[in-house]
């Protein structure tokens, strides 16, 4: 499983012309998620990401995590994330998860942020052609990888 986070000032998503996700301030998650990837993956990386201390507080450091700024997630689909770009020019996914077992699980992930961890979650639509807009806060971006994590 891949997460792409980037901690926005807000961020939405339009599918078929339809905004179907809008936060505030909080967490742009782009979820690439593979075959091998279960729901315990997703709960081991969902607990990684809430935990994540990419806040500032107020002597300016990054001590805080999106709970502790009352922040809020849009989840958007991504199996781009699985791009294999190591021969030719035409980017593989062979990697990236069947759609049927990828759904369940960006379902699972939107699912658990909610009632889990009571953070507002908003998503995209899985398998539609999205139009994303953000304002990155920072920048700050972070990619976590389950295998480069040894989940």
């Amino acid at each position: 499983m891949r997460l792409l986070i980037q901690r926005v000032l807000n961020a939405s998503v339009v599918a078929d012309g339809i905004e179907t996700g809008s936060i505030g301030k909080g967490f742009l998650i782009l979820l690439g998620i593979c075959d091998r990837d279960t729901k315990e993956t997703v709960d081991k990386m969902l607990a990684k990401t809430v935990r994540l201390r990419i806040f500032e507080d107020s002597n300016g450091k990054t001590n805080l995590s999106l709970g502790d700024v009352g922040g809020a997630v849009l989840l958007v689909s991504q199996f781009t994330l699985y791009a294999d770009c190591r021969k030719g020019n035409r980017p593989s996914f062979t990697d990236a998860g069947s759609p049927d077992h990828a759904k369940q699980l960006y379902e699972y992930a939107a699912e658990q942020l909610n009632s889990l961890y009571g953070i507002h979650t908003e998503t995209g639509v899985f398998g539609a052609d999205m139009k994303v807009s953000l304002v990155n806060d920072g920048p700050f971006t972070v990619m976590l990888d389950s295998d480069a994590l040894n989940m």
